[in-house]
């Protein structure tokens, strides 16, 4: 043991190891009185270090048992008992999480209670006994004196009171959360300022945090001034059934004719949003400086979007050539349904439509060179039955003329089916197409085709038979996807217990081996032990892993498990949370590493592990927002400076970044303690009005410039295709000196980078490579019909992806963990450290003498390239190439992501975003909006948080939202509309004051019913609310993915009108509708038999039949019968559209077709009995509300 006072000279007789175990690192002075460090291996004191202050008084250091143990679990288990304060109005909700019985009445259990005010306002909200040490998290909810709430404060760990109210909230929040200093924080509050009018709109939004005192997004409502908002035309025609709109440009608009709205976050950027008296938008403008970056938006004649003009194309007129490069272009059929569109630089795609408005045929620019079309199959429950590629000629307008000839065009189940592409199809083919198709998906409802294997584990599960009424009626049980490129299927069967939750699953794939997997479920549904089954083919070994969870009181999960064919059990992680709920630290890997998370007051991430001082942790991360060291403060969620060390070498490294004023990264700066030169490392970026980069300076190790690019786009830039890249370091580091064109296809994909030696890309009909010709040697990829890659074949190397299991040459090199991977080669765990965007950073294993060892090192430039020159040395298995974002880095030097291939030297992709026309101001070639230090694109599209999209009229889920604040800052940039409904897509369905049910949504678009009851028996029922409001739940017993339920306005309408009838005759009805979520003026006109005569007022309601969708404008025009009948003043209806009246709304991913029906009391004067036949007209229909939730 040495110990020293006030004598720091002596560390260098410990800082002459260099291994890259883990170790204690001292860089910085010793602050604390009587400091001690202890470690098992080795403590490194590195300049910088020192233990001179005379505050010190001494200082000890030794080499025996760590003196930075791990942090353990809390196992605390509460005592279940509620005491509530009874003289308070409240509403208290117990879920338990496993069986209650007499024996046991103390069950663990989430308790929750919601007091109310006189007025039934909530004032507080607690979750009993719900934080790691047993103590309730308190939520006050405040009104000011006006009654409105204008603050929301942050919920606050107290004390348990069984329960009962608590006191003093505010306080203890103010105690609580702490600033960046460590000093209590009085600001755990988000605060509104609001107008001082009845509308109390919101001028200002204060979030949480002391530090952002004075930083709020403030909020301005306007009107627009003359001439400072172009006036966009269109001129609609009809052609091949479908709107043809064009273009014009006349003048701008006057004066206070647009609401304008500007909202400017914490750093002074602004969003202006113009919107006409129709409430559509016209305009979302961004601030860059004095740069305006506007999207326009552009309706037809009918009220529907017919173009969307990204900012590169405005002020360059409304020349076609332009629209076709940069434009996003729609047209629509009679019935107001989308059939064709254009997305910028790529070709027209065109859609089909059957009668249920089910969308059957789509076709890209690629697909129409072959005479091809995607078709899909529907079964009578508008479940997806099966896909596939059809050989057909015609055009879009003849495809959709075929249509009235298939009445329902359904597909029913069939006992003997058909053969096709190697598999048999227990499917009828009746509907459209029945012939002429290359089969590409099959899935399976109710029970399991013929062939299908029994559950592998003998474990009991439901049947297509009903015992004790339950059956896997309404749930998928089976699916098939082909390979694009052969024959080759991969055929996957589901097995439920008796509560329909999925128990045990079965993937056998198109080398004939399997991957099956069999899961023990706790009462609560969350899996205790997963255990799965591999063999890559059938003369294959069979591997086995084992995975137990452990979970706590309140199901946060606590520890995870890992076997691997019954050898010893790895530990995977240990999960310890604080008191509001947050990950705080994991112990990984039996323990040869902690990572300990800090988070500011917004609950944003800051430190994974302290860079500053690492003390036996390989690595350490922090992000900064507010007190960044080399640039300026970032207040509204950009990241403003990134620091990381790790025990390579113990040197402190960071990033400094500036951002323009549309959240574009400008500059990465590159610095650390070691002394390396200035400018080492660095990128700096500019770009156009759409976001393609135009140029990208790229500096190396020691501040040489690298890279010198400047981006040469078609068109003579206006476009959006990179056509030339020419490097003016000449520098080969980094992107190769080359300057060679870059070509595209028809549907805007890069099809050679001779810069790089790429001579040839071929796609197939996903828009993913299937083969690469290139100078370093040739690639081949084999998809599924899904866009799941199987194979990929580089030179004498096939490496095959078998649901996370690859392989090398037919040897398994590795299967991936939640922490990293096992390497089945080495017989080893490799765990990684990954930052806040998945960047596999450092991987490391348990090493000969027990603790960590580092085997490979990865830091990357801000737009993914990665870094050269230092802690370069990897023992790594070369098979896993997993790096930048987690994505697999390709022989080509692209990461492959799913949808897409990404350039990190470039940084942006090869291929239109198949999810363009979410983001149109943005080029569909850019990258994470051009800041990926903060957003990643997890799949190359953009990712979708659940959230209503008033758009579509339809749940999209969205992974990169993370919170509400963040969805509603998209919104206000025009790239997201609609109602944030968080991360596991529930909301309330109210009637009334009442909470009536609860509705979850999933990522694959499916519903599930939350409110009491059984679901399996859940019946059909709607809801009148007060006035006119109404719930509706959706659902469908035959099948599970149509539950569902949507707030809706119930549609009424009222008008004058007239009829004379003596025999036949005729009559007439004007007046207004509204709808569901839409009103309009219509004209009714019909022709009639019988005797009637009447002339006066009418008042219509409709509700929807059972099972069918809401009723708007788009579907209440159409044709109709009606029967009528009456004496004196008063007169009886019934009516009913005809199907030429449908329309469609789409719900959770699945598609109703709209009926009405209607009883009619009609005060008109008027006498007899008369039958109707006639149609109804929209004359102007008006978005009336966003279908609130």
């Amino acid at each position: 043991m040495f110990k020293f006072k006030h004598f720091y000279t002596m560390g260098i007789l410990m800082a002459g190891t260099l291994s890259s175990h883990a170790q204690i690192i001292l860089t910085n002075p010793v602050t604390e009185q009587n400091k001690s460090v202890t470690d098992p291996y080795s403590i490194r004191l590195l300049p910088g270090f020192n233990a001179a202050s005379p505050a010190v008084n001494s200082f000890r250091a030794s080499l025996g048992a760590s003196s930075n143990p791990n942090p353990t679990p809390n196992n605390y288990a509460p005592d279940p008992t509620a005491s509530i304060s009874v003289n308070e109005n409240y509403i208290y909700s117990r879920t338990y999480l496993a069986p209650r019985s007499s024996s046991d009445p103390a069950a663990p259990q989430q308790q929750s209670i919601s007091y109310f005010d006189g007025l039934g306002r909530p004032k507080q909200e607690l979750s009993i006994k719900s934080t790691p040490n047993g103590n309730d998290l308190v939520t006050d909810i405040p009104y000011d004196s006006f009654g409105r709430q204008v603050q929301s404060w942050l919920p606050v760990p107290m004390g348990s009171q069984n329960g009962n109210i608590q006191s003093g909230v505010q306080t203890a929040a103010s105690g609580y959360y702490k600033k960046a200093d460590g000093s209590a924080d009085p600001l755990a509050y988000g605060e509104k300022t609001l107008e001082n009018s009845p509308l109390d709109r919101v001028l200002a939004q204060a979030a949480p945090g002391s530090d952002w005192d004075g930083k709020k997004v403030q909020y301005q409502y306007q009107a627009n001034a003359d001439g400072e908002v172009y006036r966009y035309t269109t001129s609609t025609s009809w052609s091949n059934n479908a709107t043809v709109s064009v273009l014009g440009l006349s003048g701008t608009y006057g004066a206070s004719s647009l609401y304008k709205n500007v909202v400017t976050d914490e750093d002074g950027n602004s969003t202006i949003e113009f919107k006409n008296g129709q409430g559509q938008t016209v305009l979302v403008r961004k601030k860059n400086g004095s740069e305006d970056l506007d999207t326009y938006y552009v309706y037809n004649e009918y009220n529907q979007l017919a173009f969307v003009i990204p900012p590169l194309a405005v002020h360059k007129g409304v020349d076609l050539a332009l629209l076709n490069e940069l434009a996003y272009q729609y047209r629509y059929d009679g019935q107001n349904r989308l059939v064709e569109k254009k997305l910028p630089g790529k070709d027209w795609e065109y859609m089909v439509y059957d009668q249920q408005d089910r969308l059957v045929l789509t076709q890209d620019g690629k697909l129409r060179q072959q005479n091809k079309w995607l078709f899909t199959k529907y079964d009578k429950f508008g479940r997806v039955a099966y896909t596939g590629l059809l050989d057909s000629a015609p055009g879009r307008d003849a495809q959709q003329s075929n249509m009235v000839h298939f009445g329902g065009n359904n597909e029913e189940r069939s006992a003997s089916g058909f053969t096709q592409n190697g598999t048999t199809v227990y499917y009828s083919s009746s509907a459209y197409p029945v012939g002429n198709f290359t089969l590409l998906t099959v899935n399976y409802y109710d029970e399991y085709p013929p062939g299908s294997p029994a559950v592998f584990n003998g474990a009991s599960v439901l049947g297509s038979v009903p015992v004790n009424g339950r059956s896997t009626k309404g749930l998928p049980v089976a699916s098939m996807v082909k390979n694009i490129e052969d024959n080759g299927w991969t055929k996957s069967y589901t097995w439920y217990d008796d509560k329909a939750r999925p128990v045990a699953t079965e993937s056998r794939n198109h080398l004939g081996g399997y991957t099956r997997t069999s899961s023990v479920l706790a009462f609560s549904g969350v899996p205790t032990s997963t255990t799965t089954y591999h063999k890559r083919d059938a003369a294959s070994g069979e591997m086995v892993m084992k995975e137990d969870f452990s979970y706590d009181h309140q199901n946060r999960l606590v520890k995870h498990t890992h076997q691997v064919n019954g050898g010893p059990v790895e530990v995977l992680t240990e999960n310890i949370y604080n008191e509001l709920g947050q990950l705080e630290s994991r112990n990984i890997g039996n323990g040869i590493q902690s990572i300990k998370n800090e988070y500011n007051i917004r609950g944003a991430l800051t430190k994974m592990n302290d860079p500053r001082n690492l003390m036996n942790k390989l690595f350490g991360f922090e992000l900064k927002y507010i007190n960044p060291s080399g640039t300026s403060k970032k207040y509204n969620g950009n990241i403003a400076e990134t620091d990381w060390a790790t025990q390579s070498d113990g040197t402190l490294r960071r990033y400094s970044y500036q951002y323009d004023g549309v959240n574009r990264l400008k500059e990465g700066n590159y610095w650390d303690n070691a002394g390396a030169i200035s400018g080492s490392y660095a990128e700096r970026l500019n770009y156009d009005l759409n976001g393609n980069i135009t140029g990208l300076q790229r500096t190396g190790q020691g501040a040489g410039v690298m890279d010198q690019l400047g981006y040469t786009y078609d068109q003579s830039g206006n476009s959006n295709k990179l056509i030339r890249v020419n490097d003016a370091s000449g520098n080969a580091a980094g992107y190769p000196v080359g300057g060679n064109t870059i070509a595209y296809d028809i549907n805007g994909n890069m099809v050679n980078h001779l810069d790089k030696g790429i001579s040839n890309i071929a796609y197939n009909y996903l828009n993913l490579p299937s083969s690469i010709t290139a100078s370093i040697g040739n690639t081949d990829y084999v998809y599924r019909a899904d866009g799941t890659k199987v194979r990929k074949v580089f030179g004498g190397k096939t490496t095959d992806y078998l649901d996370g299991f690859q392989y090398e040459n037919g040897v398994l090199q590795f299967v991936p963990t939640s922490e990293g991977y096992y390497d089945v080669v080495k017989n080893k765990y490799i765990y990684n450290y990954t930052d806040h965007l998945g960047n596999v950073r450092l991987s490391y294993t348990k090493g000969a003498s027990g603790g960590a060892e580092i085997i490979e090192e990865n830091n990357y430039y801000p737009f993914g390239l990665k870094h050269q020159g230092y802690n370069s040395n990897s023992l790594a298995n070369s098979a896993y190439q997993y790096k930048y974002n987690g994505k697999e880095l390709q022989e080509t030097g692209m990461y492959d992501y799913g949808a897409r291939m990404y350039m990190p030297e470039l940084g942006r992709w090869g291929v239109v975003d198949p999810l363009a026309e979410k983001m149109t101001r943005h080029s569909p070639y850019n990258y994470a909006f051009n800041n990926p230090i903060r957003f990643i694109d997890s799949d190359g599209r953009q990712g979708t948080d659940w959230f209503w999209d008033s758009k579509k009229k339809a749940f999209t889920y969205d992974a990169s939202l993370t919170s509400a604040e963040q969805f509603n800052t998209l919104k206000d940039q025009g790239l997201v509309e609609g109602q944030y409904l968080g991360k596991e897509g529930q909301f309330n369905v109210v009637y009334g004051n009442e909470t009536i049910g609860k509705v979850a949504l999933y990522n694959n678009g499916d519903w599930l019913n939350m409110s009491s009851g059984d679901a399996n028996t859940f019946d059909y029922h709607s809801a009148d609310g007060p006035e006119r409001t109404r719930g509706q739940y959706f659902t469908n017993l035959d099948s599970s993915r149509n539950w569902g339920v949507q707030i809706l306005d119930k549609p009424f309408s009222i008008g004058i009108g007239g009829e004379l009838t003596a025999g036949v005759g005729a009559g007439f009805e004007i007046g207004y509708f509204s709808g569901n979520y839409d009103s309009g003026a219509y004209l009714n006109l019909f022709k009639s038999a019988g005797l009637n005569v009447g002339l006066g007022g009418a008042y219509n309601e409709y509700t929807s039949q059972e099972g069918y969708g809401p009723l708007t404008t788009a579907n209440f025009g159409g044709n109709y019968w009606n029967v009528s009948g009456g004496v004196g003043p008063f007169a009886g209806n019934y009516g009913e559209t005809t199907k030429e009246g449908n329309g469609n709304v789409s719900i959770g991913g699945a598609s109703i077709s709209s009926g009405i029906w209607n009883f009619l009391k009609r005060p008109k004067l008027s006498a007899g009995i008369s039958a109707q036949a006639g149609t109804t007209y929209i004359i102007k229909s008006k978005k009336i509300r966003e279908n609130e939730k």
